[in-house]
C-alpha cells in the first residue's frame, strides 16, 4: 500500500465525533434540512423539559449562563489591555456541535451569530478530517470573510466532548490592540486592502492537549507590535473557555446527556418562537425605511494612498425593514453602493455583528439570547456592495464605522413600530456613532515600536428616550458595559498625556429632549517624537437624523496643534489648554501659538505628531427627540448652567434670557413666548409643499447635479440595483427610461 492510500484509509477508518455515529457535515447538513421542511430548529414540535418541568429547564438555562458570565469576568481580570480590562471588550458563548449558539455572557453581544459564522465554516470545510478535531484543541479566527467583523477581534474555540462525542463548543473573543498591519493600532484608517489589515487568522488549529502549539507562539510574538497583549489575551480566552468546558460537564454529569442534548435544541428553538411572538407584541406589520450615510474623506491622502483609492466617497445604506402579520423579521439594503479602496467594507458576518447589538438592546432585552432569534429573521446584503464585496482582496478592518451608522436605520424603523403599537417607554432616538476612536503608533514613550487604540469612546451621549433627555457620555451601541476608562490605564500603553477630559456642550442633538452630551480629551504627545495619529468619526455629513422632529448629534472635527511652546509652559509652569469645548472660543487655539489643523476629515491616513503637540478627542452625544421648540424653557437654562449648552443657542430653542452678574442665566418667560411665535410664523411662511419642492428639485435629480461623491454613490446604487434604480425614478417622477447620465 502507498502512502497516499494508507493517507486515505486512515482518513476512512477515523470515527465521526458527531452525535449517534454522525459526522459533523452530516449533522449540520440535517440540521438545515429540517429548519427548511418545518421551520423550526431541528424539527422540533414540542419542548419537553420547559413543557414538563420548567424550573428544571430555567435552572439548567441559568446554570449554562452562570457559567459564561463567570468565565467572561475571570478571563476580564487575566488580561492585562486595558481594552479588555478597563471597557470590557469581551464576550464568551457555547454552541452547539454545528455551530449554532446556545447562549452568550454579557459583554460585546456583536458575536453571537459570528463565532457560530466561524464554526460552522469549521463544519463545512469538514475539519473533522483535517486538520481533526479532539479533545484539548484550540482553534482561533479573526478572518471576517469566515465569521467575524474585523480582524481586531480575535475569536477562540474549544470543542467539548463527551465520551468520544462532539457535544459543544467553547468560544471567547477580545479585542485586540495591535493587529500588525502596516498602520497601528487594531484598526488601522488608510488600508486599501485585505493584505494591509495586518494578522489574520482564519479558523486556524492553533493549539492541542489544552496547550498552544509553539510554532503559533512565536508566529503571533512577532506579528504585532504588542505581543505581551496579545498573549494575555490569549490566555484570558483561553481560560474563560475552559471554564465554560467544565461547567458543561458538570451539568451533564448532573443531569445527564440524553438531558443536555435536548435541553440544548430545545432553547434556541424556544427562543426562535419567542422572538416571533415578540416582534408581534411590539411591532406593527408594514414596510419601514431608514437611510443613513457615511463621509469617506480620502482625497486629501493622495500622495500616501494610491490614486484609485485617494477619493472622496460617500457610503449609503438603504435599509428597509418589513414586518408582516406572521412575526416575519426581513431586513433588505439593496440599494447600497460599492465596495471601496478604504477601511470600512464589510461582510455578511459582519453585518450579523450590527444586527445583533442592536436586537439585544431593543427586542430582546433579556438574558436569553441565542441563535433562535437569528433563525427568525432574514437579511439581504447584495452581492457586490460595501456589505458583500464581489472582490475578496478588499480590506475590512475598521467596517464597524458604517455598521453603527447603518444600524441606527434599523433602530429608527422599531421606534416607529414601538410608537404605532403605543410602547412609548421603548423609544430611543437611534444610537450615536461611538467615535472619535484616537489610534496612534511609532517608537512609544518607554522607547519600543508600539501601537494603540484609545477606547474611551465607549461612553458615547446616549441618545433621547420619549420623555426624558438623553444621558451624558455613558454608554455605546455595541457595548451596553461599556466605561471610558481611567487616563492613568490609557497613559501606561499610549504615548500621550491627558490634560484635561470635559463635557462637550452642544455635542447631544436638540429637540424637546436632547441627546446626551459627549466628553472631549485633550492629549499630549509625550516620551516620544515619533507618533502617528489618527481620527475616526463623522465629519461631514450626519449619519443619521433624530427622531420625531429631532435634531442629530453634532458631527465632529480635526484639531491639532503642532510645533507647540508647551515644553517652554511646562518648565516655566506656565498656564495651558486643557480644553477646546467651543471650537469658535477655542482655548487650545488663543492659548498656543504653534501650527493648527482644523479640518472635518476626520477619516485620514496616519499623521505625523512629536513631543508636545496636541491633540483634540470629541467623543459622539446621543440624537434628540421632538420639536426644539417644545423644549422646556427651563430646561435650557438648566442646560446652559451645566455646561451642555453653548448660551448664545438659547435663540435656536427659541428662549431667552440673561445672566445675573456671577450668577446663573435665567429665562425671560415674556421675550421666550414671543421668539417662539415668531419662530413659529416664519416657518409657516418658508414653508411649501412636499410637490413643490420636488417639482423644484426634479432636473438636479435628474441629472444628478450633486457634489463628486454623492453623484459617485447614486450612479454605484444604480448600477448594482435594479430596485434602487426603480426607486429613484418612481420617486422623482423620471419616467421608465430614466438612466443615470454618464458624465
Amino acid at each position: 500500500m502507498n502512502i497516499m492510500s494508507a493517507t486515505n484509509k486512515a482518513t476512512a477508518d477515523q470515527k465521526a465525533i458527531g452525535w449517534d455515529g454522525r459526522t459533523l457535515v452530516e449533522m449540520i447538513t440535517e440540521s438545515e434540512r429540517l429548519f427548511a421542511d418545518t421551520g423550526r430548529y431541528w424539527g422540533i414540535e414540542d419542548l419537553s423539559i420547559k413543557d414538563k418541568d420548567p424550573i428544571k429547564y430555567e435552572k439548567i438555562w441559568s446554570r449554562l449562563r452562570g457559567g459564561l458570565v463567570g468565565a467572561r469576568e475571570t478571563a476580564l481580570n487575566i488580561s492585562a489591555s486595558p481594552i479588555v480590562r478597563e471597557i470590557g471588550e469581551l464576550c464568551f458563548g457555547l454552541y452547539t456541535p454545528e455551530g449554532d449558539s446556545i447562549s452568550l455572557s454579557t459583554g460585546i453581544m456583536a458575536h453571537i451569530h459570528t463565532m457560530s459564522e466561524a464554526l460552522k465554516h469549521i463544519v463545512r470545510a469538514d475539519y473533522e478530517s483535517n486538520p481533526g478535531i479532539e479533545d484539548g484543541d484550540i482553534f482561533v479566527n479573526n478572518d471576517p470573510q469566515l465569521g467575524d467583523v474585523h480582524n481586531a477581534d480575535v475569536q477562540e474555540f474549544v470543542p467539548i466532548f463527551w465520551e468520544g462525542e462532539l457535544i459543544a463548543w467553547a468560544a471567547g473573543v477580545t479585542h485586540e490592540i495591535d493587529v500588525g498591519a502596516p498602520q497601528p493600532c487594531g484598526m488601522p484608517v488608510g488600508t486599501v486592502n485585505r493584505y494591509e489589515d495586518g494578522f489574520i487568522l482564519s479558523c486556524e488549529k492553533v493549539g492541542s492537549s489544552d496547550r498552544l502549539h509553539r510554532d503559533y507562539e512565536h508566529r503571533s510574538e512577532s506579528a504585532t507590535r504588542m505581543p505581551f497583549y496579545w498573549v494575555l489575551d490569549e490566555k484570558c480566552r483561553i481560560a474563560g473557555c475552559h471554564m465554560i468546558r467544565n461547567t458543561v460537564l458538570r451539568l451533564i454529569q448532573e443531569e445527564g446527556i440524553d438531558t443536555y442534548k435536548t435541553f440544548i435544541r430545545e432553547v434556541i428553538e424556544d427562543t426562535r418562537h419567542a422572538f416571533v411572538n415578540r416582534i408581534k407584541e411590539m411591532l406593527v406589520p408594514g414596510v419601514y425605511r431608514s437611510p443613513s450615510f457615511m463621509d469617506v474623506p480620502h482625497a486629501g491622502d493622495k500622495g500616501v494612498m494610491p490614486d484609485y483609492a485617494a477619493v472622496d466617497s460617500l457610503m449609503n445604506c438603504p435599509l428597509e425593514l418589513s414586518i408582516d402579520e406572521h412575526g416575519s423579521f426581513d431586513i433588505d439594503i439593496d440599494g447600497a453602493n460599492k465596495w471601496g479602496y478604504h477601511s470600512f467594507n464589510c461582510t455578511p458576518s459582519g453585518i450579523q455583528g450590527g444586527l445583533w447589538v442592536t436586537l439585544c438592546q431593543t427586542l430582546i432585552p433579556n438574558d436569553k439570547v441565542n441563535d433562535g432569534a437569528y433563525l427568525a429573521t432574514t437579511f439581504n446584503t447584495p452581492y457586490g456592495t460595501w456589505s458583500n464585496p464581489d472582490n475578496l482582496s478588499v480590506s475590512n478592518t475598521l467596517s464597524w464605522m458604517f455598521l453603527i451608522p447603518c444600524f441606527t436605520g434599523l433602530v429608527h424603523s422599531l421606534n416607529r413600530g414601538f410608537c404605532g403599537r403605543g410602547y412609548l417607554e421603548e423609544i430611543i432616538a437611534a444610537y450615536p456613532f461611538t467615535g472619535n476612536i484616537t489610534q496612534g503608533g511609532g517608537i512609544n514613550h518607554h522607547g519600543h515600536d508600539g501601537s494603540w487604540s484609545n477606547f474611551e469612546h465607549s461612553c458615547s451621549g446616549v441618545s433621547a428616550r420619549w420623555a426624558w433627555d438623553g444621558e451624558t457620555s455613558c454608554a455605546a451601541v455595541w457595548n451596553p458595559e461599556g466605561d471610558m476608562g481611567d487616563v492613568e490605564a490609557w497613559e501606561i500603553i499610549e504615548p500621550a498625556l491627558y490634560l484635561g477630559r470635559n463635557i462637550r456642550p452642544n455635542s447631544g442633538g436638540f429637540g424637546k429632549f436632547r441627546g446626551g452630551s459627549a466628553f472631549e480629551s485633550v492629549r499630549m504627545v509625550y516620551g516620544t517624537d515619533r507618533q502617528l495619529l489618527y481620527h475616526a468619526r463623522d465629519g461631514h455629513v450626519h449619519q443619521c437624523s433624530g427622531i420625531f422632529g429631532g435634531y442629530p448629534g453634532s458631527t465632529g472635527y480635526r484639531h491639532t496643534i503642532k510645533n507647540t511652546d508647551m515644553k517652554e509652559r511646562i518648565e516655566k509652569r506656565l498656564p495651558y489648554p486643557v480644553q477646546d469645548v467651543d471650537s469658535e472660543n477655542s482655548q487650545i487655539s488663543a492659548n498656543i501659538n504653534a501650527d493648527e489643523t482644523f479640518d472635518r476629515r476626520l477619516y485620514h491616513y496616519p499623521d505625523p505628531h512629536g513631543e508636545y503637540d496636541l491633540y483634540l478627542s470629541q467623543i459622539c452625544g446621543g440624537h434628540g427627540l421632538g420639536d426644539v421648540l417644545e423644549r422646556r424653557a427651563e430646561m435650557v437654562a438648566e442646560d446652559i448652567n451645566t455646561g451642555h449648552l453653548l448660551e448664545r443657542y438659547a435663540g435656536s430653542h427659541g428662549v431667552v434670557g440673561s445672566r445675573v452678574e456671577d450668577g446663573d442665566w435665567t429665562v425671560d418667560a415674556t421675550a421666550t413666548d414671543t421668539l417662539r411665535d415668531e419662530k413659529r410664523q416664519q416657518r409657516l411662511a418658508q414653508s411649501q409643499s412636499v410637490e413643490e419642492w420636488m417639482d423644484s428639485q426634479r432636473d438636479r435629480a435628474a441629472s444628478l447635479d450633486y457634489n463628486v461623491p454623492v453623484r459617485k454613490m447614486h450612479r454605484e446604487s444604480c448600477e448594482l440595483s435594479e430596485k434602487w434604480l426603480n426607486n429613484y425614478r418612481s420617486f422623482w417622477n423620471l419616467g421608465d427610461d430614466w438612466q443615470p447620465p454618464t458624465a
